[in-house]
């Protein structure tokens, strides 16, 4: 009688387990490596110039932003509660390009950047916050700030939040790894395993991601979506 008894809870366990495996939402990668399918190019350039090259390119496998013209590469799905991993390079020059996340409305700041909340990843400041008609709260925020009186989400505003540490990056030429983690009203960014932001009580939970082209080129080959609950895609 106990060896059924064990055996009964040894298949219980095994099932229950399976069963929470089973539901465990898996990540996604969003590019695919061939092309830029599920994603949607917005460069406010080409209103005015349809012959304008896109400057988002796919490249022996590597998603790759060109740097001109300026615009953006905006998922088509929109999406919630999840940790996004990056992996980036700056191949040339030292540069400047970011990670949009809750993007929504197109457009909305200088005609070009999208309602977001963006994720820096200039070099030498990678991880540094841009709030673009969203806004995002860390420690210590007057000294990564400013005064408060500055403080604004729209043109003219104190409108970037300085990261915790500027030394994470990799040497230019080398891969780094971009972690964004966006649960709840909260965002936090890990540059080569550092945490260097820590944001929460965002005005955004959820949005599209987007990519941007600003005057640099940079490399992208792991774009990978880990969803962190069973509601992170929000199509």
């Amino acid at each position: 009688m106990k060896t059924c008894l064990v055996l009964v809870l040894g298949v219980a366990t095994a099932c229950s387990s399976t069963s929470r495996y089973a539901a465990q939402p898996k990540p996604q990668s969003l590019f695919n490596g061939r092309d830029l399918s599920g994603w949607d190019v917005d460069v406010p350039a080409a209103d005015s110039n349809v012959r304008l090259r896109s400057p988002f390119a796919v490249r022996n496998g590597m998603l790759v932003s060109l740097g001109e013209p300026r615009g953006h590469l905006l998922t088509d799905s929109s999406y919630r509660n999840y940790r996004l991993e990056i992996e980036y390079r700056f191949p040339g020059a030292p540069g400047n390009a970011g990670v949009l996340v809750h993007a929504s409305t197109a457009r909305a700041l200088y005609g070009m950047f999208p309602q977001s909340i963006e994720v820096q990843m200039e070099s030498g400041n990678a991880g540094d916050f841009w709030c673009i008609l969203e806004d995002i709260r860390v420690p210590d925020m007057e000294r990564r700030r400013g005064p408060p009186a500055d403080w604004g989400t729209t043109e003219g505003k104190a409108r970037r939040i300085r990261n915790l540490t500027d030394n994470s990056e990799k040497p230019l030429g080398q891969w780094n790894t971009m972690v964004v983690e966006a649960v709840g009203r909260s965002i936090r960014v890990w540059v080569n395993g550092d945490l260097v932001n820590d944001g929460s009580d965002a005005t955004a939970d959820r949005g599209r991601i987007a990519l941007q082209s600003e005057g640099s080129e940079v490399e992208f080959r792991k774009l990978l979506l880990a969803p962190t609950s069973s509601q992170a895609i929000t199509r």
